[in-house]
């Protein structure tokens, strides 16, 4: 057996949450490594729903430990939130089922703040991002000024911290016109939810090298997607940390023999939240039907996302440099009433054709898609359970997005519940 690590193929929002607890079934160990509570994710089980969007998506297996890498950025007061929303639905969450790395570095109210000053003052060129204050938590911590989980158990240590960061962030706030932080209030505010957090803080390293040498089997859950990563994706509209599955051992504290298998995500369309180039974005009714049918808003924002055809370049780009094994293909039955549907094959950029998305900023608001156009199966296929009942038309859509992105179609989503699902190759086999 492997252990698998699950990444987006596309902008985020492919539908991780789920296929992440259909997987920990069969892992023991489910760890998150990147990323903050900027990243949705939704689960639909025997009709109940839930929100996640810091806490791995296994925290709903019984049994199974869930663990928060070092690579997360982590909002305490949010995380607690989160813990107390999912202990009204039944879920338990406890220092033998969460652990959270010592030296994850925190975001502070102060980063939130500053997150959404800067982005006011973008006016039309904003990013894009959540405002929650991830972007300048990673700044911090590459900055070498972070707070860290640590921090907590030595109050002299975080109060000299807090002394020299909120310093210099208020000096940003004030050059943005925006309200500014008081050290003393921060410090206590901290020191207050220390208690509650705490319990769940240990050293993830150790704990998943003994793992290892017990033959534990561990699901690695990104967040975003790997057109969000802050190398490889479409820079500057991306998130502030790498995205792609290389990134899943340096965020965990695992050697890098640790991590196994690739599953990238990738819905049967594309869609995007934010600002940013996005080729196969539609406008008309393609795109309104496809948001419609999808109900394609944020997890965490709310906010509509922007949808289109299934653009394979990027897909395929993904694949590339992600190191993805195979494709989890979901939300195919958003397809069913269309009577004909496209696929990106390539790009045209002035008058050439090119197979890849440039990483300049000009050459990929101007690229245009170029398609393939597949005919539709006008038929229902939410729900199916088995790769004998799609309809002839859907398998041939599935064959045709395999030769384009270059990776084999290994596991199947036809609707949000967690058993709705059809699996052609396990991803932990060898």
């Amino acid at each position: 057996m492997k252990n698998v690590v699950v990444v987006g193929a596309q902008w985020g929002d492919e539908g991780k949450g789920k296929i992440v607890d259909w997987l920990s079934f069969r892992a023991d160990i489910v760890v998150r490594y990147q990323g903050g509570h900027n990243a949705g994710h939704t689960l639909v089980i025997d009709g109940v729903t839930y929100k996640l969007s810091l806490l791995p998506s296994g925290v709903v297996r019984p049994g199974k430990l869930s663990v928060i890498g070092n690579g997360v950025v982590v909002d305490p007061w949010h995380l607690l939130k989160e813990i107390d929303a999912i202990r009204q639905k039944g879920v338990f969450i406890t220092p033998d089922n969460l652990l959270i790395a010592e030296n994850c570095p925190v975001i502070l109210p102060i980063h939130g703040a500053l997150d959404r000053a800067r982005e006011h003052a973008r006016g039309e060129a904003r990013i894009g991002t959540t405002g929650r204050g991830i972007g300048p938590a990673y700044e911090d911590k590459i900055a070498r000024r972070a707070v860290r989980l640590c921090d907590f158990k030595e109050p002299e240590i975080l109060r000299a911290k807090l002394s020299y960061l909120v310093t210099y962030l208020n000096e940003r706030l004030e050059s943005l016109g925006a309200e500014t932080f008081d050290i003393n209030t921060l410090y206590n505010d901290i020191m207050t939810i220390a208690p509650r957090v705490l319990p769940y803080v240990g050293v993830v390293w150790s704990r998943l090298e003994a793992a290892r040498k017990e033959g534990k089997l561990m699901l690695f859950e990104g967040a975003q997607g790997a057109l969000l990563d802050i190398d490889h994706g479409t820079y500057p509209y991306v998130t502030s940390s790498n995205t792609v599955a290389a990134a899943a051992a340096v965020g965990a504290g695992t050697g890098a023999r640790t991590v196994g298998r690739v599953l990238g995500i990738c819905k049967a369309y594309t869609t995007r939240v934010g600002a940013g180039p996005f080729p196969t974005e539609d406008h008309g009714p393609v795109g309104e039907t496809l948001g419609q049918r999808g109900n394609e808003f944020g997890t965490v924002t709310g906010r509509r996302r922007r949808c289109g055809w299934l653009d394979a370049v990027a897909v395929r780009q993904a694949v590339k440099t992600g190191g993805i094994d195979g494709i989890a293909l979901t939300k195919l039955d958003i397809l069913d009433t269309f009577d004909t549907i496209k696929i990106c094959r390539a790009y045209k950029l002035g008058d050439a054709e090119i197979d890849y998305l440039p990483a300049g900023q000009q050459a990929q608001a101007s690229v245009e898609p170029i398609y393939d156009v597949c005919e539709g199966w006008e038929t229902s296929t939410r729900g199916l359970r088995s790769w004998a009942d799609l309809p002839a038309q859907a398998l041939k859509y599935i064959r045709r997005i395999e030769e384009l992105i270059e990776a084999p179609v290994i596991l199947l989503s036809t609707s949000p519940e967690r058993d709705d699902t059809i699996l052609m190759k396990d991803p932990f086999a060898d």
